[in-house]
């Protein structure tokens, strides 16, 4: 794909934020998925000024090119087996159909602008959960996989690098994508939390319980040089702020000090190396979202501040 286009039209940290409306639809009183951090995070970074990109629905066949038709079905119905809502963790309407099908969208324009441009955020996305056939831990469709999927078969990208490092373990990005030699799962989680039973990625660290800034970075740092041999066309980053020592899902002990040390150390390999990231929201789970926002907004930030033009 070679090196990032010399000229680009940015000015400062301005950068590429694909954003929706639709990406923060209501949920029901009772429901833990703190869903309006989205806006949270898209309200926090609205002094940034980016350059907003509005996605597109992702179309039904690739949806069904990496999910079970008649899942996919369902979804786009809104008629999504109890069982499986649960399994989901909210209840799929109308409006939460369609922020599923924004949210695959939002992150294959983010891949397509960072093509481009060398850095494109997704201010929703990493839905690594979801399952070919079901939904599962807070996600309905698997955004990484589909987006790898159609850039596999519609671009010149030859081969692409999934890093994610939300607390949770990539499980439902694995198995979508397992056995496909031109994709290169890399997952590093708490080794103790959901889910129970791991799937196996291309490369998967296991945590203990209150690592740490230090250990962490190191262990990444570590981890880093092996993934970007052979050079990837693209990075998708998974970026959830669920490692954060007060996250009320996490088990491990980050600092606001720590991620950004994370993001800073993923963002300075890919800049070294020449290859394009995309990164997508993950997880974060606070009672506060407007903090939890700030907290996302700040992991976007730091990625922009290396990745972006200007």
């Amino acid at each position: 794909m070679g090196a990032f286009p010399p000229r680009l039209a940015y000015i400062g940290r301005m950068f590429p934020l694909v954003w929706h409306p639709g990406y923060s639809p209501p949920l029901p009183a009772h429901s833990r998925f703190p869903m309006s951090k989205y806006t949270a995070t898209f309200n926090a970074l609205a002094p940034d000024t980016p350059r907003l990109l509005t996605p597109e629905p992702m179309p039904r066949r690739w949806l069904e090119a990496v999910h079970d038709p008649a899942y996919v079905a369902a979804v786009l119905a809104a008629a999504v087996p109890s069982a499986i809502e649960r399994r989901i963790g909210f209840p799929v309407t109308p409006p939460v159909s369609l922020r599923a099908q924004l949210s695959v969208g939002g992150t294959w324009l983010a891949a397509l602008t960072a093509l481009e441009t060398g850095f494109a955020a997704n201010a929703a996305g990493g839905s690594h959960h979801a399952l070919p056939d079901t939904g599962a831990g807070y996600c309905v469709f698997n955004d990484l996989a589909v987006t790898a999927t159609r850039l596999l078969t519609e671009t010149d990208v030859r081969h692409l690098l999934i890093i994610d490092l939300d607390v949770h373990q990539g499980d439902g990005t694995a198995i979508c994508l397992a056995g496909n030699p031109r994709v290169t799962t890399f997952s590093m989680h708490a080794a103790r939390n959901f889910p129970a039973r791991k799937a196996r990625s291309s490369r998967d660290v296991a945590l203990p319980d209150g690592t740490g800034d230090d250990a962490y970075v190191a262990t990444l740092a570590a981890e880093l040089p092996p993934l970007l041999t052979p050079r990837p066309d693209l990075i998708l980053y998974q970026a959830g702020v669920d490692p954060h020592v007060t996250d009320r899902l996490g088990r491990l002990a980050l600092t606001e000090e720590g991620l950004a040390a994370r993001d800073r150390l993923v963002a300075t390999a890919a800049k070294a190396a020449g290859i394009p990231l995309a990164s997508t929201l993950g997880g974060g789970y606070l009672d506060d979202v407007a903090a939890l926002g700030a907290r996302h907004a700040a992991s976007i930030r730091t990625l922009a501040s290396i990745l972006a033009p200007g």
